[in-house]
Order: structure tokens, then sequence, then C-alpha cells
């Protein structure tokens, strides 16, 4: 295939006017630039849509955009954006957490256009095949009378969104029809032999709703950080509350979900709950003067500083692992670190094992943030939009 000209690119410049009439179809790819340096992903980005528009010629079906954030800084409040060049994806008007980080190439972006236009749904062609499923995977299952309906257009939307947090079946007429008994529905099946299912009991209509309900099962409370994810989940900007465990040391990771979920649900959303591999991360935990024969340790880091819970075994203590967290927002975590514990107060099992250190180590999963080298970084200081 040969080289398309810029000129023949069908990009859409966005402004606050139409950047909503935009942003509601299948697949969306938005460039948010500002300074020399991003600009120059112009011509590569150009290229990719011309190859990608002849590939897929419905000009509903992919779309690519860019924003001058320079021009439209509420633009650029709006989604977060604090580096540049960024690339940003939106599936059915939804932002999506997973920006593109891949090559900046047109050969790359336009192999990621491909791989996006992938249906995330696999269809089940009998019965067994809906029942059989991989107990090691987080799945959703629909079933169906029929594919051409709003019933399955609803879940099509969702598993699009979704379709990195689970694994998504489909049944269709005779093949579904033992769960449908009282009409379309969806199942969760979550991992582990012997859990039990769970049933969508909302609107199959109603995206929101459904929507909401299977991103809680497919996007676990507690998730795993590893150097893949790292940059993205640095990017929410909430702190981490962290367990360092050994890979086969399943039981201790069950006892921090189980307490997280008993703990701290009030708290989603105000800081990442993750656990780590303890061979993999021993940086942050020499950073912290363990090592993995120290595991399991639980430990927030602030991307500032990063703070020990004292006992493992202490997490099981009813309001222990919250009143944790609850101090890290207080700042009790920081004063105590440099003041010893706060006079007024009790001091059970909230200061640092050892003696009280001058300075708290520095974070360490702060340096898994974007690279400088690959974007430009906003900085309060002296480059806010």
């Amino acid at each position: 295939m040969g080289l398309s000209t810029p000129g023949q690119a069908e990009i859409t410049s966005l402004d606050s006017g139409n950047i909503d009439d935009f942003c509601h179809y299948k697949f969306d790819l938005l460039f948010f630039y500002r300074c020399r340096f991003s600009q120059m992903l112009h011509p590569i980005f150009e290229e990719a849509s011309n190859i990608v528009r002849e590939e897929f010629p419905d000009t509903k079906q992919v779309v690519f955009a860019r924003v001058d954030c320079d021009q439209h800084s509420d633009i650029a409040q709006r989604y977060r954006i604090t580096k540049y060049p960024t690339l940003k994806l939106f599936r059915n008007g939804m932002m999506m957490k997973r920006e593109y980080r891949g090559q900046r190439s047109v050969t790359a972006i336009a192999d990621f256009i491909r791989t996006q236009q992938v249906d995330p749904i696999k269809e089940a062609l009998t019965p067994e095949e809906l029942t059989n499923v991989d107990r090691s995977k987080r799945t959703i299952i629909g079933y169906f009378e029929k594919k051409d309906s709003d019933n399955y257009r609803t879940y099509e939307k969702v598993a699009n969104i979704l379709r990195d947090d689970c694994t998504f079946l489909a049944g269709f007429g005779p093949v579904s029809q033992h769960e449908r008994f009282s009409g379309d529905n969806i199942i969760y099946r979550p991992t582990g032999e012997t859990a039990p299912d769970m049933v969508y009991l909302g609107s199959l209509t109603n995206f929101d709703l459904a929507y909401a309900w299977v991103q809680d099962k497919c996007v676990p409370l507690v998730r795993e950080i590893t150097f893949e994810n790292g940059e993205e989940l640095t990017e929410e900007g909430l702190p981490f509350l962290i367990l360092f465990h050994v890979k086969e040391d399943t039981e201790s990771l069950e006892k921090f979900q189980h307490e997280v979920a008993r703990q701290l649900i009030s708290e989603k959303g105000t800081i990442n709950f993750l656990h780590a591999d303890c061979d993999k991360f021993r940086h942050p935990l020499l950073h912290i003067q363990k090592t993995p024969a120290d595991c399991p340790v639980i430990a927030i880091d602030s991307f500032r500083h990063m703070y020990v819970f004292p006992e493992f075994k202490d997490i099981s203590v009813p309001g222990k692992l919250r009143q944790f967290v609850l101090d890290l927002h207080s700042g009790k975590l920081h004063r105590e670190f440099h003041h010893g514990p706060d006079p007024t107060e009790s001091t059970t099992g909230q200061e640092i094992v050892g003696e009280v250190a001058s300075k708290p180590p520095d974070s360490s999963f702060q340096k898994l943030a974007p690279s400088e080298k690959r974007y430009t970084i906003l900085t309060r200081a002296k480059d806010e939009l």
C-alpha cells in the first residue's frame, strides 16, 4: 500500500463546541497536543489515519481527532491531560483509562487500531461452551434470543469498553435457551471452581446500569500492579495501599482482599488497593528496609513518601487497616514520622516499627510515572495551562 499524503487525512479538530458530538462513535482516537515537540507527531498521526480510513471506510466506526490544548485548555482540564503528546481512546462516548502507549509510528498506531476492531465477544456455538468456561478468568456471559436486538447492542457496548478486564461470551437462540427462562440475561462467572455465579437483574437496554454492574464485577477492588501497568495506575493520581506478597502466597492476598472489602470499601476512589509480587518489586521493599523474606508486607505509597503498616497479622483487628488509611489522609502518618506519636492521641500500632525516622522513605512508585523523555510533563510551578 502506498503512502498517502498528509493532506488526505480526515482528522477532526475539536473544540468545546463539537467535542460532545464527536465522542460518541464506536471508537475514537484523540491526539492532545500543545508544544512543538508534540506537534512532531502530527504527520505520523495523519498517515495512520489515512491507512485506517482505507481499511475501515465507515466514518463512524473509527474516528481520528485532535485537540490543540494551547487553544482549548478547558478540554485539557476536563480530561486531566497533564503530558504531551497524549493519545486517548474513547469508546461509545466514554474515555478509556488505558491510553495508547505504544510506539509513535504509523505502523504501530495502525496495528493498534486493527486490534481494537476485533470483536471482544466470543460467540458460543454449543451450550457446553457457555457452561465449561475457564474459571481462572473473570467471565461475563450473555444469553440472548437473537443477535439483532437492543439487548445485545447494549452488551456489545459494555464488552467493548471492558474488553481488557473480562472475557466476554454470548450465546443465541437454542444455544442459550437453557438460561433464558425469563428472557435475555447476563451472568458473571468469577474465578475459582466453587465461586457462585451472579445474575444481572437490571434492564438490558439501560447501558448505564449494565455497564456499572459489569465494571464492578470485572475490575477487582484489589488490582495487581506490574511494571506494564504501573504508569497507568500512577496516572490515576491516587495513593497506593499495597500488599507485597510472594506470588504463591494466595492466602495472604485473600486476607488482604477480604479486609479491604470489609474495612475500606467506603475509601474506594480516594486510594488504590493493589498487590505486588515481592520478587519483582524488590526495590520498593528495600526502600522501606524490607526484603522478600519479610513478606507479606503492607505499605502506603503517597507518591511523596512510603509508610509501612506495622504487622500484617493485625489487618484482621477491626478498624486497624482503615485507620492506617485515614491517618494518611489526615497527615498523621507524615507527622509521626517527623515528630513521633501525636501527644493527644493513642498511638497503638500507628507508628512505624523501630525508631522514629527523621524523614519517611521517598516514594518508589512515583518512578513509574510517565517519563519526561517521552512526554512534555506539566508542572504547576512553571507550565500550568
